[in-house]
């Protein structure tokens, strides 16, 4: 194969100032880019020539980013759109096309792929509106990136028709999407993604976790590790576009909720990667999985085994409010689980009921929240402010309940119809305003546009969610609870936090 020296390169985007504005400096966390390191593990294990940029951690903006391809010159640039937390796969779709735009500029002969959860969402609008990328993957693109490689030619359509899973544009402009390829089963994981390829990465002392997650070590934000032991989601909530990266139907009308698989690595696999942090150093680690607190042959074997190391980490992860047992809490503090984000959404039974759909457990959340942190675990509580049915007394009602439940942190987020999520469909179908913009889907850039509900404005939601942050991070009552649980460190770095105002457009800033 008469291939440049590189065959692939997968960069990490970075969009950071547009999408956290006055935060991206030194509060927003920096995580390692998990996705772009699990495919070019893949495509090393094929024996591909492989390389990752991470413009994010080395803080290229795009202009710096598209200068460093040129000069690394890979076959195929390979942009890797994913964020903090999968739905941030759109927002940072504004940092990847700045820089893939630049680089068909400085050289037209490098090929340019997508993967993630925007253009698995959005393959056929992506590729008309987007005039500099080549190819896009329709789901994870395990499979279809690693047979992509072997195409000699990658202008000969003829080839191309036959690799599964892509899609590109021919000789006349058409659009063509390839028939699907699949995910990698379950059974295959630890052969097909066998983890992080730690070894193409900058050193994890570059890395950040979030200010809330360090207070539990002693305010000690870096050196920062992320992995996955499991991907994918068995649920169907309205908000939620996770599952998208798993379609396998070219569809028009696929939301994330046709989708909804939910696949683990063997807990044998995934306590090496935790070797590994263990030998290198790290002790803050997420758990990236969308609920770690799932099904307990998994993520108690794992528990079990970090205990028997003695390992001492500072993980945070993520649990459902129904599927936290009070059973399983002793055993995750044992393993280092200081944290678990709870995805509460909305203390309200109807307003909880109408999104999680056939997926609604009746549960008593400030039991569960008492339960957790009766086990000395912090609770991190995600609210949802503007869902379908929200209303002024709602909105009060839900702040009501957050600041008398005084968790350890809190995220409030404006309702957003997420591309590939079952809310983008319907928002779209009855023409409700979408943002216009990639960074329009950033909770906390400028231009954010969220949802509006049957009672409420956009702006109306927003306004009320940006003083619910300032009430709640302000609030004497939580400032007392930070001094006492980690000292005075959390407090002033979260006193500088709040410093930072954020601007609306939608407000009129």
């Amino acid at each position: 194969r008469l291939f440049m020296s590189l065959d692939i390169l997968f960069i990490h985007p970075n969009a950071s100032k547009k999408i956290y504005q006055g935060l991206s400096s030194d509060h927003s966390a920096i995580e390692p880019p998990i996705w772009a390191g699990m495919l070019a593990n893949h495509c090393k294990n094929k024996n591909f020539n492989v390389k990752i940029l991470d413009c994010e951690v080395e803080r290229l903006d795009y202009i710096a980013s598209a200068k460093e391809i040129k000069e690394i010159k890979p076959r195929i640039a390979c942009f890797v759109v994913y964020g903090q937390q999968p739905s941030a796969s759109s927002q940072n779709m504004e940092g990847a096309i700045a820089t893939s735009e630049e680089l068909k500029l400085l050289d037209p002969e490098i090929k340019i792929l997508y993967v993630g959860g925007h253009v698995s969402a959005l393959p056929i609008e992506t590729l008309t509106t987007e005039k500099s990328i080549d190819f896009i993957a329709l789901n994870e693109g395990v499979y279809s990136i690693a047979n992509l490689l072997k195409v000699e030619n990658l202008d000969d359509e003829k080839y191309l028709k036959n690799v599964k899973g892509i899609g590109f544009r021919n000789k006349d402009n058409e659009i063509v999407i390839n028939d699907p390829e699949i995910i990698v089963p379950k059974k295959l994981l630890d052969v097909d993604l066998p983890g992080v390829a730690w070894d193409l990465l900058p050193s994890l002392k570059k890395y950040r976790t979030a200010g809330w997650h360090s207070w539990s070590n002693n305010s000690d934000k870096q050196p920062f590790a992320a992995l996955y032991t499991s991907l994918g989601c068995p649920y169907t909530c309205s908000f939620c576009m996770i599952n998208i990266i798993n379609r396998t139907d070219s569809g028009a009308n696929i939301s994330s909720q046709d989708s909804n698989i939910f696949r683990w690595w063997k807990p044998e696999f995934i306590i090496k990667q935790f070797d590994y942090f263990a030998e290198k150093g790290i002790k803050n680690i997420k758990i990236a999985d969308e609920l770690f607190v799932l099904n307990p042959n998994h993520f108690i074997k794992i528990c079990d085994m970090i205990i028997d190391r003695k390992y001492d980490f500072n993980i945070w992860a993520y649990s459902r409010i129904d599927t936290c047992k009070p059973q399983y809490l002793d055993k995750l503090k044992k393993a280092g689980v200081n944290w678990l984000g709870l995805g509460i959404e909305n203390p309200s039974s109807i307003i909880r009921k109408e999104v999680h759909k056939d997926a609604f457990k009746n549960v008593k959340i400030i039991d569960i929240i008492n339960s957790i942190r009766n086990a000395g675990i912090n609770v991190a509580a995600n609210y949802i402010f503007g869902l379908p049915e929200e209303t002024e007394e709602s909105l009060e009602f839900t702040y009501n309940f957050a600041e008398e439940s005084n968790t350890e942190m809190v995220n409030f987020y404006s309702a957003m119809a997420y591309p590939g999520s079952p809310l983008h469909l319907e928002s779209k179908k009855n023409n409700v305003v979408l943002p216009k913009t990639y960074s329009g889907y950033s909770q906390h850039s400028y231009d954010t546009q969220n949802l509006p509900s049957a009672h409420l404005s956009a702006a109306e939601i927003l306004a009320f969610r940006d003083k619910a942050w300032d009430r709640y991070h302000t609030n004497p009552k939580y400032l007392s609870l930070l001094e006492n649980k980690f000292g005075v460190n959390a407090v002033n770095n979260l006193k500088e936090t709040t410093k930072i105002k954020l601007k609306r457009k939608l407000l009129g800033d």
